[in-house]
């Protein structure tokens, strides 16, 4: 780390506290006389070629500061070698962004104006990159929110996963395949040319958005999935985060439950930016938003406990099974409130 430190500039003495609330790159707050930065390095497991999301921030970075100057936008600082992104030998890839002070991240959305601040910020992002050319970026994690893809590895697992937890959980089974009718409707938006692709963060969790003393959202971090996408997965992921107040890996599901004002905060937030450069066909699927993350997520969780966890972490053998009841549950809940939800102007 010393190494690594002298290269972006920063005293080898510095202070390194390590967060630990991402999953996927490892990260820590480096605090120096003169400043503090955040350092991150990239899990290349994941994101197999880190020089592409650099490319995207690049090209996005470069295109905020000239059409919207005041926009807060966190990018990358150089390093002695002139780049922002640093291979270092036998460590991986390395990268340094300054420390925006004053500022916090929240990992739990505790009351409405949060979500609103956090949903406002997303669909500005989205909203101020729509005369950028979003085909000019780099697609990082290949069919990351293609919910066809996704309803395919499931039936795969269901072929070639662990027979014993297959015919274990059936019933579980049987429900996610009864719900294929959502992969329908989205396989209809990905033909329906009235669905815009535009640059989309995919991955809205509250985390992702620094809020200051006041609860105010100050901008959005977490730039490694940002690729041409619909407006569906910034939306989406936000009701699945969001609209309940405990997380999914909760065992108990009578904790499950679905908070209406969350739900009108994400939609007011995400409207007072995005309303005018949503089209009409998109807002009717506003509600579907969050049926397609939620259900993509539980095919996720379960496909990957079907061939005995091989891609998200787990604490406990059912992890991965805990977390697809979970999804399940919620996405029952959700859809109790379809047609209250939908009465909504939009």
């Amino acid at each position: 780390m010393e190494a690594v430190l002298q290269k972006f500039g920063i005293p080898s003495d510095a202070l390194m506290i390590p967060i630990t609330s991402g999953i996927i790159n490892k990260t820590w707050k480096v605090c120096t006389a003169n400043g503090n930065y955040i350092l991150q390095q990239i899990n290349d497991h994941v994101f197999s070629n880190p020089e592409l999301i650099h490319g995207n921030i690049a090209a996005i970075a470069s295109y905020l500061k000239k059409n919207y100057s005041s926009y807060l936008f966190p990018s990358p600082i150089l390093h002695s070698e002139g780049s922002q992104l640093l291979k270092e030998p036998g460590a991986g890839y390395f990268r340094v962004f300054p420390f925006i002070e004053g500022t916090h991240t929240i990992d739990v959305v505790s009351n409405p104006k949060q979500a609103f601040e956090a949903a406002e910020q997303f669909g500005r992002f989205t909203a101020y990159l729509g005369g950028f050319n979003c085909n000019l970026l780099s697609v990082t994690i290949p069919d990351f929110h293609n919910l066809s893809f996704r309803y395919q590895q499931f039936e795969n697992a269901l072929k070639t996963g662990n027979p014993e937890r297959i015919k274990e959980e059936k019933n579980l089974i049987d429900k996610l395949t009864r719900l294929h009718f959502l992969v329908k409707q989205y396989d209809a938006i990905t033909k329906n040319h009235s669905f815009k692709k535009r640059v989309t963060h995919h991955d809205t969790k509250i985390s992702n958005v620094l809020f200051n003393e006041e609860d105010n959202a100050v901008c959005i971090i977490d730039l490694d999935t940002v690729m041409p996408g619909y407006f569906i997965s910034d939306v989406g992921d936000m009701m699945r985060t969001y609209l309940c107040e405990v997380s999914e890996n909760e065992e108990d599901i009578s904790k499950i439950k679905i908070r209406p004002d969350y739900y009108y905060a994400i939609v007011e937030g995400y409207y007072k930016e995005m309303q005018n450069e949503l089209t009409a066909d998109e807002k009717k699927y506003f509600f579907f938003a969050g049926q397609f993350m939620i259900y993509m997520q539980a095919l996720r969780f379960l496909t990957d406990y079907l061939n005995n966890d091989i891609y998200y972490q787990i604490q406990y053998p059912s992890h991965n099974l805990v977390r697809a009841i979970n999804q399940v549950v919620l996405l029952e809940r959700l859809m109790e409130y379809e047609t209250e939800f939908k009465k909504m102007k939009l």
